[in-house]
């Protein structure tokens, strides 16, 4: 017997992918499409690269019952009400956008300028990281999607999170994680032909990371040139013993051997091998003569930054093979 999943902002790029991935799913059935500003469009029309014959609707929590999955791509500041209405109906819902990432409530008006309105949920919710969190995924009743920087930067750290000190990234990202609504900072004649540095000391992703890592970080991200994918380049100081570079390489073929969406490869990765995938590459380099790592992690940050991590999610939370319909 199948689950029904809903897809509550199906038209923007992450809801859209994700409703793909769902209606391609040998598992799940594709539930309601919603849409504010494109209700009554057919999302093929929307995004013709998926070729989903299906039409986005209006919002209506009552279209979702007891047991349904739901799936909310909305911006932040715009989810938690919605979740928290899906999950009083007795849905389990995955949270795509940023409104339960933080655990500390505090932090929402300072970094996203909202009080939380269900300090419970966020309580509960769960952050959204197999590789991390993944027994505790299975049985939440709300998770919280990671957003796309915070996503390569863990997974490049993850193996040595607790041996490190002064950590420093600096992330580069394609334009699709500006999302789908256009501004002059995304257009094409802005982007091209130029790398750009932009909310430094300010991006909203630092507290994640930082909650996270459990220690405070210095993150710029630049946006590049690209459609899809990330690139996080993050340095540290080792703290104890510094480990030669093959034993380093083995620690983290062995924390992420039950992992499948993590390769862990050879040399500083590209963003070309993970665009279009759920994967995730990472390398890590140690630098012995001054007892400092530099870790890169890469990822499609559609794929395994929003839409693919979704899936996997909800793959979890289902009780379903971790990989099915990713691959």
């Amino acid at each position: 017997m199948s689950a029904t999943v809903h897809v509550f902002g199906a038209a923007g790029f992450a809801g859209a992918q994700l409703a793909a991935l769902v209606d391609a799913h040998p598992w799940f059935t594709l539930g309601a499409l919603t849409a504010r500003g494109d209700a009554g469009r057919m999302l093929r029309d929307v995004h013709p690269r998926y070729r989903v014959d299906r039409e986005l609707t209006t919002p209506d929590p009552a279209v979702v019952a007891p047991g349904d999955f739901a799936a909310v791509a909305y911006p932040h500041a715009e989810s938690a009400a919605l979740v928290s209405e899906l999950v009083d109906r007795g849905a389990r819902v995955l949270d795509i956008s940023a409104d339960h990432r933080l655990r500390d409530p505090a932090l929402y008006p300072e970094w996203y300028g909202f009080a939380h309105p269900r300090p419970d949920l966020l309580a509960e919710a769960v952050y959204g990281l197999p590789e991390r969190y993944r027994d505790a995924i299975r049985t939440a009743r709300v998770v919280a999607n990671p957003g796309c920087y915070p996503e390569a930067s863990l997974l490049a750290l993850l193996p040595v999170r607790d041996r490190l000190a002064e950590v420093v990234i600096d992330a580069k990202s394609g334009v699709s994680g500006a999302g789908r609504t256009p501004t002059d900072a995304v257009h094409f004649s802005t982007v091209s032909d130029s790398v750009t540095a932009y909310k430094v000391l300010t991006h909203r992703h630092t507290p994640e990371i930082a909650q996270e890592l459990g220690q405070d970080v210095v993150f710029t991200p630049h946006l590049v040139p690209v459609d899809r994918g990330l690139l996080a380049t993050c340095y540290a100081r080792v703290t104890g013993p510094v480990p030669s570079q093959r034993e380093l390489l083995d620690e983290y073929r062995a924390f992420y051997a039950d992992h499948p969406f993590v390769e862990v490869v050879d040399a500083p990765p590209g963003m070309r091998p993970v665009q279009n995938t759920n994967y995730a590459q990472v390398f890590p380099a140690v630098d012995a003569r001054r007892g400092r790592l530099i870790a890169f992690g890469v990822i499609d940050n559609i794929g395994k930054g929003a839409a693919g991590q979704a899936l996997q999610n909800l793959n979890l939370m289902a009780g379903r093979p971790e990989t099915e319909g990713l691959r």
